[in-house]
C-alpha cells in the first residue's frame, strides 16, 4: 500500500513529472495575483476617480493585456507560463511512437507555432471569457430579481433557461477539472488540467541543461543589446523587441518579488479577516466630500431630502450607495452604477453589490 501511495508525495513513475502539489500551487499563483491587483486598482480609483477611475472600469481588459504580454514572453523564452516557470516547470510536446514518448527540444527552442498559440489562448483568453461570463450572469440575476429590463415574451424562455442552466454547466466544468486531477494523482493521466490536454502539451521539471541554456540565452541577449543594428527597419524591430522584452521582464520580476506579498493581501482582505478588522478598527463617520460642503446651494444635491439627485423626482424604492451614503431611486442608482461604476455625487468607485435598499418602518 505504501508503494502505491508514494506518488502522492514524490514524483510519479516518470522522474521528471511534477507532483500534484507543484502543479496545483502553480495554478493557484495567478489566481492569487488577480484579486490583489484588482484591490490596488480599486484603491487608486477611490483615491482619485478622475485620474485612475479607468483602471477600475477597464480592469479586466487591462489585466488581460498585461497577462497576454507576460505569458507570451515566457512561452517564447522558457516554454512555460509565468507561474509554471516560477515553480521550475516547462511545457513539452509528447509524441507516441510504439509506446514510447519523445520529448521536444531544449527549453530555449520554445514550442511549435501551433501549440504556442493554443497555449497562449488557453492561458489568457479562457480566464478572461469566464470572468466576463460570471459578471454577465450576476448582472442578469440582479435584473431578474428586481424586474429591471424584463425580457420580452419571445426571449423570456431562453433568458430563464440560460440562468437556470449556468450552475449545472459550471458544475460540469469544475467536475471536469477535479476528475482530471484525480486521474493525475492516481497515475492514470499525464495532464492535471484539461487545458493542458487541449493544448497538446505536458508539464515536466526543468533539468540542469535547461537552466544552463536559459542562463546562456540571457547572457547572449545582454551581449546583443550592446551591438549596433543595421538598417533603420532592423533598428525599429530591435527597439520594439527590446521594449516588449523589458516590459515582460519588469512584470515578471515585479510579480516574482511581490508574489508572497500579494498572497498576504489576498488573506488580509478575505471576508473572514475583514470581520475581525472591522470590529477592531471601528471609526466614526467621515465628513462629506469637500466639493459638497455648500449646504442647500450645491447644484449636485436637491433641496428636498426626499428627492432623488438623479431624476429630481420624489424617490421610489429608496436605495443607498454603501460607498458614499447618498440615497437614490433604485432604478436610477442601478442604471448609473452599471454604466459608470462610480457614485454620481462623489465619484467614488462603486459596484452593483454596493447598492443597499432602504426599508422605511410601517406607520
Amino acid at each position: 500500500m505504501a508503494e502505491r501511495g508514494a506518488h502522492l508525495t514524490a514524483a510519479s513513475v516518470y522522474e521528471d513529472r511534477p507532483s500534484i502539489f507543484e502543479v496545483v500551487a502553480q495554478d493557484s499563483l495567478m489566481s492569487a495575483v488577480r484579486p490583489a491587483l484588482q484591490h490596488v486598482a480599486k484603491v487608486l480609483a477611490e483615491s482619485n476617480p478622475g485620474r485612475y477611475g479607468f483602471l477600475w472600469r477597464w480592469f479586466d481588459e487591462i489585466y488581460a493585456l498585461l497577462d497576454l504580454q507576460l505569458q507570451q514572453h515566457y512561452l517564447s523564452t522558457c516554454s512555460a507560463s509565468f507561474s509554471e516557470n516560477f515553480y521550475g516547470l516547462k511545457r513539452v510536446v509528447l509524441r507516441r511512437r510504439r509506446g514510447s514518448e519523445l520529448q521536444g527540444g531544449p527549453v530555449t527552442a520554445g514550442l511549435s507555432r501551433r501549440r504556442h498559440w493554443k497555449s497562449l489562448c488557453l492561458l489568457v483568453l479562457v480566464p478572461y471569457l469566464r470572468t466576463k461570463l460570471e459578471k454577465l450572469i450576476a448582472r442578469l440575476r440582479e435584473e431578474d430579481d428586481y424586474s429591471i429590463h424584463p425580457p420580452s415574451s419571445s426571449w423570456k424562455r431562453f433568458y430563464k433557461a440560460f440562468l437556470a442552466a449556468y450552475p449545472f454547466a459550471n458544475l460540469a466544468w469544475e467536475g471536469w477539472f477535479l476528475a482530471q486531477q484525480l486521474s493525475y494523482i492516481l497515475g492514470k493521466a499525464r495532464h492535471h488540467s484539461p487545458l493542458l490536454r487541449l493544448a497538446g502539451v505536458q508539464l515536466v521539471r526543468l533539468t540542469t541543461e535547461d537552466v544552463r541554456a536559459l542562463e546562456e540565452k540571457a547572457s547572449a541577449a545582454i551581449r546583443g543589446c550592446s551591438q549596433p543594428a543595421g538598417s533603420l527597419k532592423q533598428q525599429a524591430q530591435s527597439a520594439l523587441q527590446k521594449f516588449l522584452g523589458a516590459l515582460a521582464f519588469s512584470l515578471s520580476t515585479g510579480l516574482s518579488v511581490g508574489v508572497f506579498f500579494l498572497q498576504f493581501l489576498e488573506w488580509w482582505y478575505s471576508s473572514e479577516n475583514q470581520e475581525s478588522i472591522k470590529s477592531l478598527t471601528a471609526l466614526p463617520t467621515p465628513p462629506p466630500p469637500v466639493h459638497l460642503d455648500h449646504g442647500a446651494d450645491s447644484p449636485l444635491l436637491p433641496r428636498l431630502k426626499s428627492v432623488c439627485p438623479l431624476c429630481r423626482k420624489v424617490r421610489t424604492n429608496d436605495t443607498a450607495l454603501a460607498t458614499s451614503g447618498f440615497v437614490f431611486c433604485y432604478r436610477c442608482a442601478y442604471g448609473y452604477v452599471r454604466h459608470h461604476q462610480r457614485c454620481p455625487i462623489t465619484g467614488y468607485a462603486t459596484e452593483l453589490q454596493h447598492l443597499v435598499k432602504l426599508y422605511a418602518p410601517e406607520k
